[in-house]
């Protein structure tokens, strides 16, 4: 072969010119460390590919002398350090050395690095960092894998450079390192398991960030060797979770899960292999081993990478999906608890997460259903407005009807959380957050209509988010409150207003505390605190503590936790801490202003909390239940000014503000006047302006309310308004008179003037004067008496005996009810004028002459229900059935307001069946209105014990409604009534109920009639009946067939089937329930009015012997039963459907009732309405299932039969009027 020539142009190689000995005898630190530096110099700058490597032989051989590598000049080793790295360098890739060698070369590279590198400021920086961007660019350090114990050499590299890295060095450094360490990595052939600890070790600090050089060196050493690295991290992670399997030392197998975790956030491209292990745990046995698998999982899905691990193992994700349905709760729970990061994921993902999420609401584990709910409270606006879909939200708000208080809490507060965090866009109408968000408050305050057991969650939510008051800023220049926004803070209050219902607005009135009479019984109790004086009592020790245990018992009935609030009042008493009392009175103040109850109320918690930590959640709801937070005397300006902005009849944003500040305004006239009192003249300004009739109304209303508190020394501005032709104005107006300080002249004046005017008055001024007589007769009896025979003639002979008939253009639409805005001034006039006469004879109540009053309206008002709303005595003429129902609602209204008197109430005894059965009229709004115009009678005990009878005769009706709304109010008595009043009013009454019940209408003796007439029995049964209250109404039901009824055997007879019924459905129920009925151990005496003892003896024993219902009575009434559902564990917000066929006839269609100002309908004092009712703390509404009969065998009850007839003459004279057949033809 012929021998080649250089190619032309190309250098040849080149020699060291250093030719100095680096290890001589007897040299100085200075003249070895130039040496060094000079070669260093030169070996630095040359080219590898261009070197004649024999002129490198000895410098190579001196640079591993000892004398160098342990020389005590750091300089000294600095330098030769370079050196032999450039000497790798230009030998690369072969090493010019053994490898021993090698191995004291790298240790020794390592050490200096270790020992030395320690800020960029140290001398010889330059130097490690020219060796460390040597170990990484030209990777000699890869030499160590072919060590014979590179395992040790690597292990204290790894060691060294974790060190070096945690030191305040740049990030070039950083990389050098990073470099270096992937390039072991990826050569060996495998890591030491010490190796791979260091590794994981960067992982386990839980505050670990990607700010932290160490774990930053961690994460991009793993995600460059990923591929290399799976297998050692699966077999690490798998000897770990196996040996302690065997163990059952779950706390090193939870520690490893962690670890798995934190190292799938940043490198999950390390796990693969780790994944399928995962998913075997979510099969274990071992339901520990499960829950960690499941909650790691969980978290692993939820992070940055989750979406690729979802999607690259869709077993693995399916397999966790699974886990939702675990036998075991705490497993369920960790599912649950690990998916609230799931709501960030991709789509398909959260759609997914949603649906399992939405099952798990209704868990029988109410810790698994409280975590569901608590998810949502920890979301950002941003995720809840993007990912959140309203159905899922309508579904947490079910669960605050949880039984749970635990579940009710949680699912609250995530709503209003959510509510307060979308607020400035609803405020922008943004419609996304207006749709999505608005709803919540409505629903939260439905809920406590509904279910009263969530009354106080919904008050603290409302109180914290929904409503807030403004937050408490110090004035820097002294200790008072900086300036507040009262006008954004009214503002709020209508904005959340905009989205409630009629029924909401209700609640959010009974919240706010407007109505409570004052001083309210949390004042009693400060004042009982004062007088306690910590226990130290100077006299009187037993009243005074008396009084304090009394008034504690009372308001600790009204919290979810009673036993737990009395304890906590008891320690409040005893704290004895006059700054406390004199905080928590200005609070409860209605003269109190926003800014003033700010400061308080923040005061107030905080010397709570100082003085004893553990009763400051009771103190604050105390305070919440008592304070007026969400309106009071700062509101009325802002109030006034937006109910002046109204304009027109479209319902713009700012008229829809005016209502609701008409509403407002007119509840704080009706229940608490003394907010307005600082602002009389704004109010007479408001009346003298007349911008609009709703500012005239207000106005005069809260004039009106404000005279009986300080009567006005002038009443100039409303004289107008009081013979006008609004009614409303009138009203007010008159009241206003009743109570100024010149009442006596000017009512008198007044009522002689609209007496002689009511004869030529028109229709709408006719309703306006009646209106004012209705005041005068109640407020200034003797001024109406001046008058009262010819008011009165003219109210009977002139209207109310005047038939109400259709208008001729009109048509009977079959419609049994016409809504408040429909009314026809006629109708109107005649409601005042029952009220007229209902209020002049409770003005007489006292009076001598009270009967000869009374006596003719009692005939009158009977006559009127009789007659189904009618006076005018002629069938042969037909009236407007919608002017009927209204007519003989307010006749019944009206009776039962008067047997709030005894007298009256003894009087119309004889026709109370008559009047109780007004709670089964055909018209729901009929029913409704009734039933809530009873129950605040009821709730504060103005009416005989027996009216509550009238909450049983519910029983059947067609409207769920009303049944809910009658069986919360007995929930409410029976736990607000004290155990006296409660076996007065609800229990002794049980022997009354079999007495009506054997009188009722639809009482027969065939089976049906029976079985409908049972479900009564049945219904009460639900309600009061208990373990405890089992053995007296057995008792009572048994002493029935001891006596007769005085009226007829019939009724006798009748009154025995009913006891035995009931005797039968008490035993039944027992049965049910594994209660025994023990002998009654008192004696009771059974009601005279309405039953009598029997003749004699004999006759009493054949009746005890004799049975009076069919012989398979007992078959049917078990049958009643058994219809009856088990009381579930979960309680489900009742949702509005059609009603199926109840009591044997289609319920009737009927419209929803439009919110009724009820300030036309007065209240007796210190009468709250029935949603105060409804919230009173009881047990949840139990569902009686009537069952439904078939078509072919469709059978009329109470509300169909007794009526079915009335519809069909109606509607045959209808048929003939228009000149069709009737359907009878």
């Amino acid at each position: 072969m012929v021998a080649q020539t250089r190619h032309a142009g190309q250098p040849s190689p080149k020699k060291l010119a250093f030719r100095e000995k680096l290890v001589t005898k007897g040299q100085s630190n200075d003249a070895l460390l130039k040496k060094l530096k000079t070669l260093h110099s030169e070996l630095a700058e040359m080219d590898q590919d261009l070197v004649d490597m024999n002129s490198l032989s000895n410098v190579r051989k001196e640079l591993v002398s000892s004398s160098l590598m342990l020389h005590k000049d750091r300089g000294v080793k600095a330098y030769a350090a370079c050196c032999m790295a450039d000497i790798l360098r230009l030998y690369a890739p072969d090493a010019p050395y053994t490898q021993a060698e090698l191995r004291d070369i790298f240790q020794f590279f390592f050490k200096q690095l270790s020992n030395n590198l320690k800020s960029s400021d140290v001398t010889y920086y330059n130097q490690y960092f020219h060796l460390l961007e040597s170990l990484s660019t030209v990777q000699s350090v890869v030499l160590v894998c072919d060590l014979p114990n590179a395992d040790e050499v690597i292990l204290g590299i790894f060691r060294d450079l974790f060190a070096v890295v945690r030191r305040d060095l740049p990030k070039k450094i950083e990389t050098f390192m990073t470099d270096i360490l992937v390039a072991i990595v990826n050569e060996s052939s495998s890591l030491s398991g010490d190796v791979l600890e260091i590794i994981m070790a960067q992982f386990m600090d839980k505050n670990a960030r990607v700010e932290q050089p160490a774990y930053r060196l961690t994460v991009n050493v793993c995600n460059q060797t990923a591929d290399k690295l799976q297998r050692n991290v699966a077999l690490y992670f798998t000897d770990i979770i196996v040996s302690n399997s065997e163990e059952e030392d779950f706390e090193q197998i939870r520690t490893a899960h962690d670890l798995i975790k934190r190292v799938h956030a940043s490198c999950p491209d390390l796990l693969p292999s780790v994944i399928p292990q995962l998913e075997e745990e979510l099969h274990a046995d071992a339901s520990t081993l499960r829950a960690i698998a499941t909650q790691v999982l969980g978290e692993m899905f939820s992070d940055k990478a989750g979406g690729d691990l979802a999607r690259n193992h869709p077993l693995t994700w399916n397999a966790w999906l699974g886990r939702k349905a675990d036998k075991s709760p705490a497993v369920r729970l960790k599912f649950v608890e690990a998916s609230k990061g799931l709501y960030s994921m991709p789509i398909e993902m959260t759609e997914v997460i949603e649906s399992a999420l939405n099952g798990k609401l209704l868990d029988p584990d109410d810790k698994i259903r409280a975590a569901v709910c608590k998810i949502y409270s920890q979301l950002d606006y941003e995720t809840a407005v993007h990912h959140l879909s309203e159905h899922h939200l309508k579904a947490i708000a079910g669960r605050v009807a949880d039984k749970k208080s635990a579940v009710r809490f949680e699912a609250a507060n995530s709503l209003a959380k959510l509510y307060s965090l979308a607020y400035p866009e609803i405020e922008n109408n943004n419609l996304i957050a207006i749709s999505k968000f608005s709803w919540i408050p409505d629903e939260l305050l439905r809920m406590t209509t509904i279910v009263v057991d969530c009354r106080t969650v919904v008050e603290q939510v409302l109180s914290e988010y929904i409503l807030p008051l403004p937050p408490y800023t110090p004035n820097p220049l002294n200790d008072r409150v900086a300036e507040v926004d009262e006008t954004a803070w009214t503002d709020r209050l209508l904005n959340v207003m905009r989205y409630l219902t009629d029924q909401s607005i209700t609640a959010l009135i009974v919240l706010s505390n407007l109505k409570p009479n004052r001083p309210t019984a949390i004042d009693v109790f400060v004042d009982a605190c004062v007088q306690y004086n910590g226990g130290v009592i100077d006299e009187n020790e037993e009243k005074v503590t008396q009084k304090l245990n009394k008034i504690i018992e009372l308001v600790s009935a009204y919290f979810p936790d009673p036993a737990r609030m009395k304890d906590d009042l008891k320690t409040f008493a005893k704290l004895n801490e006059p700054r406390l009392y004199k905080l928590l009175k200005i609070c409860l103040n209605v003269d109190t202003d926003l800014k003033g109850l700010v400061k308080a109320q923040h005061d107030f918690i905080r010397r709570s909390e100082q003085n004893s930590s553990t009763i400051t959640s009771s103190m604050t709801a105390l305070l919440r239940r008592g304070s007026l937070h969400i309106m009071n005397t700062s509101s009325i300006p802002t109030l006034l000014l937006r109910l002046q902005r109204a304009h027109g009849t479209t319902m713009t944003k700012t008229n829809l503000a005016a209502n609701h500040a008409q509403v407002l305004l007119t509840n704080i006239a009706k229940f608490c006047p003394a907010l307005l009192k600082p602002h009389v003249d704004e109010l007479i300004t408001v009346v003298e302006d007349g911008k609009n009739d709703k500012t005239i109304v207000v106005g005069l209303q809260a004039l009106a309310s404000l005279v009986k508190l300080d009567p006005l020394s002038t009443v100039e501005v409303i004289q107008k308004h009081a013979l006008g032709s609004n009614h409303r104005h009138s009203k007010f107006a008159a009241r206003t008179f009743a109570f100024c300080e010149q009442k006596d002249g000017i009512c008198g004046a007044v009522v002689e003037s609209i007496a002689d005017s009511l004869n030529e008055a028109s229709e709408d001024q006719l309703v306006a004067h009646l209106v004012s007589l209705g005041q005068f007769a109640r407020f200034v009896p003797d001024a109406f008496e001046q008058k009262s025979d010819v008011i009165t003639a003219f109210l009977l002979r002139k209207l109310l005996m005047v038939p109400s008939q259709l208008p001729d253009d009109v048509e009977d639409d079959g419609e049994e009810w016409v809504e408040d805005d429909e009314i026809s001034d006629n109708l109107k006039a005649k409601i005042a004028a029952l009220k007229v006469l209902r209020y002049r004879t409770i003005s007489h109540a006292n009076s001598k002459n009270a009967i000869d009053i009374s006596t003719p309206v009692l005939k009158m008002l009977v006559t009127v229900l009789d007659r189904g709303g009618s006076l005018a005595g002629n069938d042969a003429i037909e009236e407007d059935r919608k002017a009927l129902s209204r007519i003989r609602l307010q006749a019944a209204i009206s009776l039962m307001y008067l047997s709030t008197i005894p007298a009256y109430a003894e009087a119309l005894a004889p026709k109370f069946l008559r009047l109780a059965l007004t709670v089964q009229d055909t018209c729901f709004n009929v029913r409704m209105t009734f039933l809530q115009k009873l129950l605040p009678l009821l709730f504060y005990r103005k009416l005989p014990a027996k009216y509550h009878l009238i909450l049983f005769l519910t029983a059947h009706d067609p409207e769920e409604d009303i049944k809910q709304k009658a069986a919360a109010a007995v929930g409410g008595l029976l736990k607000k009534l004290p155990p006296d009043s409660r076996t007065e009013n609800l229990e002794f009454i049980f022997i009354r109920l079999l007495h009506l019940l054997a009188h009722h209408p639809d009482f027969a003796t065939s089976r049906s009639e029976l079985q409908d007439i049972a479900k009564y029995v049945q219904f009460y049964l639900e309600l009061i009946g208990s373990e405890e209250t089992i053995s007296l109404l057995y008792h009572l039901a048994s002493k029935g067939k001891t006596v007769r009824d005085p009226e007829s055997q019939v009724y006798s007879e009748n009154l025995y089937a009913m006891c035995e019924i009931a005797q039968e459905l008490i035993k039944l129920r027992a049965q049910h329930n594994n209660w025994t009925i023990p002998t009654y151990p008192g004696k009771i005496k059974l009601p005279p009015d309405i039953i009598r003892p029997q003749p004699n003896a004999e006759i009493a024993n054949k009746i005890a012997k004799q049975t009076f219902l069919p012989p398979d009575a007992s078959s049917w009434i078990a049958e009643i039963v058994a219809t009856v559902p088990k009381e579930k564990k979960e309680r489900k917000v009742p949702t509005k459907r059609k009603a199926p066929t109840t009591n044997g006839h289609s319920k009737r269609s009927r419209k929803k009732r439009k919110q009724v100002d009820s300030s036309d309908e007065e209240q007796f004092d210190g009468l709250t309405d029935a949603t105060d009712v409804e919230m009173s703390d009881g047990p949840p509404v139990p569902y009686v299932d009537d069952g439904e009969e078939s078509p072919e065998e469709e059978q009329l009850g109470r509300g169909a039969r007794s009526k079915a007839k009335a519809r069909a003459k109606r509607k045959s004279k209808t048929s003939r009027k228009a000149g069709t057949p009737s359907s009878d033809a």
